[in-house]
């Protein structure tokens, strides 16, 4: 398959501070003259960082590797995992077309992208939010047919429930990947006739599954927020990345920039309450991790979250080691009023109805 670049390129690229940092920790792995090993995972970051992979990050790439730009350009059109055109903000859509699947039915998932997305691989959506494409085996024949979006497959798919993962994802929600069918992973889908001892004290998902869910964030593009460790290999202290350039005019208020600067941890209880705590996984953005994590902080119930001031607020979003800012972005505080209060909202109404776990 031919594979050109994108007609329109922007003007230049360039790695962001944190990225650039992680950037230079991987062509550290390597010895003096072997720096370009680095260029699969270096042109993946930059793809992970702008969405797709432009002329300008190739070349940039190259030089920072000390490469020839055509020999980073041969690397970048051969493997499919490249991107080589703008996708979706939100997602792009790989259906497996291989055998199993498409005996199970991908063409009529590849139909629902054509009907909801675009009538072409590769094309935008009209919102700008998704793109899709026909890919060769993900290896989830089991399962099939299946998609993959973002970081995850979604097995056992149905035309209908693809139309609804998309409506999801379009509404800012994060749909629960893995099999869509109730199977908790490729066993046989009429039932376990063996190693029937496995259903006894499983987990609620497969280990992928469980990961995805707790994280909340299965489409959400690496951006180097997430690197603590850069070079361990090194034998050296564990390097921080550098925090990004901050916006020249802030859009927030002042008295949030002084809470953080006054960031006070919130008063903890050392159980719950009665021995019951509540069902912190009811607020967005809570997954069972989290949920621990809280607990392990002293936090158990709805009104200790509606209650915190802005500089404890501040302190949580500083310590939710791994989640830093989760609190403030999925407005915790707002929804936990109005679970403290006896309500309900839009995402726990989702988890009573047994739609997110």
């Amino acid at each position: 398959m031919l594979r050109r670049l994108y007609h329109e390129q922007p003007s230049h690229f360039e790695f962001t501070p944190a990225n650039l940092a992680w950037a230079k920790g991987q062509i550290s792995k390597y010895p003096e003259g072997r720096q370009a090993s680095a260029v699969i995972p270096l042109l993946w970051r930059a793809q992970e960082q702008e969405g797709w992979l432009s002329r300008p990050a190739i070349e940039h790439i190259a030089d920072m590797l000390g490469m020839a730009h055509i020999r980073a350009l041969e690397v970048a059109t051969f493997y499919f995992m490249f991107q080589l055109q703008p996708v979706g903000s939100v997602a792009h859509i790989q259906i497996c077309g291989t055998t199993s699947c498409m005996i199970c039915g991908s063409g009529e998932l590849i139909a629902v992208c054509k009907e909801k997305i675009a009538p072409a691989p590769h094309a935008l959506s009209a919102d700008g939010k998704f793109s899709w494409e026909e890919v060769e085996c993900l290896g989830s024949c089991a399962n099939a047919p299946m998609a993959q979006i973002g970081k995850d497959y979604y097995e056992d798919l149905t035309a209908a429930r693809l139309a609804e993962i998309i409506d999801e994802l379009a509404a800012g929600r994060v749909p629960q990947p893995g099999p869509q069918n109730g199977r908790y992973a490729c066993e046989p889908a009429t039932g376990l006739t063996s190693l029937k001892d496995h259903e006894k004290g499983r987990m609620a998902y497969n280990a992928s599954v469980a990961a995805a869910v707790a994280l909340q964030d299965t489409v959400k593009r690496i951006d180097g927020t997430e690197v603590l460790l850069i070079t361990p290999w090194l034998g050296k202290a564990p390097a921080k990345a550098p925090e990004e350039a901050a916006p020249k005019e802030s859009t927030a208020p002042a008295t949030q920039s002084a809470a953080q600067s006054a960031a006070q941890k919130p008063k903890a209880l050392s159980g719950a309450r009665g021995g019951q705590a509540d069902d912190l996984k009811k607020i967005k953005g809570v997954g069972p991790k989290l949920e621990a994590l809280l607990h392990s902080l002293g936090v158990y119930h709805f009104d200790q979250i509606a209650g915190w001031t802005p500089e404890e607020l501040a302190w949580i979003d500083d310590n939710l080691t791994g989640f830093n800012g989760r609190a403030s972005r999925d407005e915790w505080q707002a929804q936990a009023k109005t679970l403290a209060a006896g309500g309900e909202t839009e995402f726990s109404a989702r988890v009573d109805k047994g739609d997110v776990y």
